[in-house]
């Protein structure tokens, strides 16, 4: 083979490495930031709200019935019956509150206190505060359960099972509970069955990736919301 031919050849060969190079090269994806495991001395930042009326007097999700002039919260993640410390970032005030409740379903808030808790830490006129919480107590046998996402609230359940379907064949683990609340009836949409929130939040990120506006949530076992 002559001089000119052996440099073709290489060339060529060269490009058609660079290119498997490329079509094994994945696009690089943020990964979602890992959630700590539960233990007491575990904290957490963001913002707080509260809630009262037309809640009081309703049960909660663990079944127990809303008093909001009691010291109390809703969380997404953590167990029915873990007490936490939560302290106004604002002004230094701090409220232990036992966690009875699933919530609050918006995307930026980490707690949804009772109005006597918001009350001791000054957040109920402003309505939301950023706050840090820290876990001061565990149930010493917590409800069983799993961690799932939740990508949407419907008033139709049509709408719903559409996408519990479509999901259900991409993830292969989808289901609706159904809320019935103070605004009427709903059907949350939810995904997966994780066994703790770090997996919980890698599948959340995956659906984020498809433009859903993922929340991590303990589903319990017998809770007041159960799976339809």
């Amino acid at each position: 083979m002559s001089p000119g031919r052996r440099r073709a050849a290489l060339a060529l060969t060269l490009a058609v490495l660079a290119l498997a190079a490329c079509a094994r090269k994945k696009p690089r994806v943020s990964a979602p930031a890992p959630a700590p495991q539960v233990f007491v001395g575990a904290t957490e930042e963001g913002m707080a709200s509260w809630y009262g009326h037309p809640y009081h007097g309703r049960p909660t999700t663990s079944g127990e019935i809303y008093d909001m002039e009691k010291l109390t919260a809703a969380h997404r993640t953590l167990p029915f019956g873990a007490h936490v410390q939560v302290t106004n970032l604002q002004n230094g005030r701090a409220v232990e509150v036992r966690i009875n409740d699933r919530g609050p379903f918006v995307e930026d808030r980490v707690i949804d206190l009772s109005r006597a808790a918001a009350r001791q830490i000054a957040m109920l006129g402003p309505g939301t505060a950023r706050v840090r919480l820290r876990v001061v107590a565990l149930p010493e046998a917590p409800a069983p359960g799993f961690f799932a996402v939740q990508v949407g609230a419907f008033r139709n359940r049509d709408n719903a099972e559409r996408l519990r379907a479509d999901l259900a064949r991409r993830y292969g683990v989808a289901f609706i509970q159904k809320y019935d609340g103070p605004q009427g009836l709903f059907y949350r949409v939810r995904v997966g069955r994780e066994s703790d929130v770090p997996a919980a939040q890698a599948l959340a990120g995956e659906l984020r990736r498809q433009n859903f506006t993922p929340l991590v949530v303990r589903v319990d076992e017998n809770a007041a919301s159960d799976p339809l």
